[in-house]
Order: structure tokens, then sequence, then C-alpha cells
């Protein structure tokens, strides 16, 4: 499902065509509901519930024996090594299980997976996606992609090496700021315009527009 509907779109697009007036680097933004699904996350954690779960039964094993002979209204008896190899592996399934169906809920995941892990995916995802879409697919190498995961709540800005060589990463953080200042608002759109116009107001005063510049890549959204 879109995030953005079509005249959302044209906010953006209409600010990169409005950027680009002023230079010749050539500006990508990209959003994306989501960098990584975060699978081995998911199976690590039922795998630590399911196990936890197992070991306290095997410290306590009475209480869950007399637990389920109490559940099932019968009379105490002397459990069996397989009886109750079978009840904790059962208890450790189901634990597994409930856990696995929780983390289907993505706010409660996203809101599980470490911060550091996000970060690392949300770049990786952006460096992909601007080799693929950006990258040395303008004369100059002056590409720049804006990327911004919704559920992860991060963003990144990766730059061409033509212009890496020029601007330092850090020079970025005022675009990261205004576009992120406008996404916790809620204004999606607006946010990453805003992005979009301080990005480029720092390629003006190092690659200007000439006059027989022409548009290498197209001047709109990109949703993934």
């Amino acid at each position: 499902m879109a995030l953005l509907d079509a005249s959302q779109h044209k906010i953006v697009s209409d600010a990169v065509a409005q950027a680009e007036l002023t230079t010749s680097g050539e500006i990508v933004p990209v959003l994306t509901d989501a960098s990584d699904n975060y699978a081995e996350v998911v199976l690590a954690y039922c795998a630590a519930i399911a196990f936890t779960a197992m070991s306290v039964m095997a410290a306590f094993p009475m209480v869950f024996t007399g637990l389920w002979d109490g559940l099932w209204g019968g009379w105490g008896h002397d459990w069996t090594t397989g009886e109750f190899t079978t009840l904790m592996l059962g208890l450790g399934v189901v634990s597994f299980a409930a856990t696995w169906a929780i983390l289907l809920i993505d706010a409660l995941k996203f809101r599980l997976v470490p911060g550091p892990l996000k970060r690392a995916r949300v770049r990786d995802a952006a460096v992909r996606h601007f080799k693929v879409g950006a990258e040395s697919r303008t004369h100059g190498r002056t590409g720049v992609m804006l990327y911004l995961s919704m559920k992860e709540h991060r963003a990144e800005i990766v730059a061409d090496s033509a212009i890496a060589e020029l601007v330092p990463a850090e020079v970025w953080g005022e675009a990261m700021a205004d576009m992120l200042s406008e996404v916790r608002k809620g204004c999606l759109a607006e946010g990453i315009a805003a992005g979009v116009r301080d990005v480029g107001k720092v390629l003006s005063p190092h690659f200007p527009r000439a006059e027989d510049d022409i548009n290498e890549l197209p001047d709109r959204l990109i949703e993934l």
C-alpha cells in the first residue's frame, strides 16, 4: 500500500525540480515502509522465550506437573521421565509459537529490534538502493539519495563519489534535521520536500547548474 497519495507525491516532485534549478546534482528521494523484516531477531526472541520457559520448568518441575494435573482434574501421579520430557517440550513449542504470533505485530517487533541493528540495516538498504538506482547514473557522478525508512524511524543520505569528495557527511545534518522535524509532526511529504531543498542548497555552490545541463534522473519520489 502506498504511503503517500498523488498530491503528496507532487509536493516532493516539485521540491526536487525546484532544488535542481540551481545545481547539476540529481536528487533522488526514496521512501520505504521498512528496510528489513528482521526475521532472525524474531527467531532469537522466540528461541530465548522457549528456552527460558523450559528452563524454569526444569528448575521447578513439581509446580508444572501439579498445575497440569489440576487443570485436567486428574489425581496426582508419579510422572515418568518420558511424560515430563513431553510436557516440557510441549511448553517450549507453545512458548515459541506464542512469541512468534505476538511479534507479528510490527509496532512491537520494531520496538524490540536493537537500535544499532536498525541503524545498520537502514544504512545497508540505502546504500544498496543507491547503487542500483543512482550511483554512476549521472555524467558527473552527482547523484544524491535521501532514504527514509518509516518503521525503523531512520533516514540516510547517500551521495555519489564526486559529491562525497567535496561534501563531508556531517554537512547533511541540517537536511536530515529539517526532514525529520516535519516527519515527526506527521507531515511526511513536507518533510521529504524540506530535506530535498536543503540538499539542493548544499549542492549549489559545489555543483552549479550549467546552461546545457540535462536532467538525468526523474524528479520524483520513489516508494519501495
